[in-house]
């Protein structure tokens, strides 16, 4: 078991790299910052639980810490960014936050293997990504992932994901996610 993280001093982390780093884009036409409110807003708005919020928060983390640059995609890289964030943040959460945020890409490949239409509604980025991170599932795949325990959270954050990418929108800044956060961080300390 790893030791217990202070709350205050992760949240204090996470925060000063959403300001450092929170304004690189990805390629898509909002900022990682956006994208981050963006997606735990529309996880608020249909009532997930609080560690989908915070996986809905965070789960790009590792496109800010990765070194490959944001054009990565661009150049044919598959950052591996879901692994990334899964286990910088499984410092301080616990699966039910770490494991959707780990397999947000299995669900994209997913739901673009299962659902109608899904395809056509991917922004140019997350279909060069798709590319890049093998393409839909096959049947077998799609077996494998639905028997996951956190693969119908994957598929929830995923949603989410597709809609925090609107220009413009006003949502909640980071600071209102401190509480939310601390709890979540606290409770596996206690545990």
């Amino acid at each position: 078991m790893t030791s217990p993280v202070d709350a205050d001093a992760f949240f204090t982390e996470l925060s000063d790299l959403f300001s450092r780093l929170g304004a690189l884009h990805y390629g898509e036409d909002v900022s990682q910052l956006e994208h981050a409110l963006q997606t735990a807003h529309h996880a608020r708005v249909d009532g997930a639980p609080p560690a989908l919020v915070a996986a809905a928060l965070l789960h790009d983390v590792g496109h800010m810490m990765q070194k490959a640059g944001e054009d990565a995609a661009d150049r044919g890289i598959d950052t591996r960014h879901e692994h990334i964030s899964a286990g910088y943040l499984s410092r301080a959460f616990g699966p039910e936050v770490s494991e959707p945020v780990r397999l947000h890409v299995a669900a994209k490949r997913c739901l673009a293997a299962t659902a109608p239409g899904y395809v056509d509604r991917l922004s140019a980025a997350s279909l060069q990504s798709l590319a890049l991170q093998g393409g839909p599932m096959s049947p077998a795949e799609v077996d494998e992932f639905m028997a996951l325990p956190a693969a119908e959270a994957a598929l929830r954050l995923r949603r989410y994901d597709e809609l925090g990418k609107a220009q413009g929108v006003e949502v909640d800044g980071f600071e209102a996610y401190r509480e939310l956060l601390c709890d979540l961080i606290n409770r596996r300390a206690e545990a």
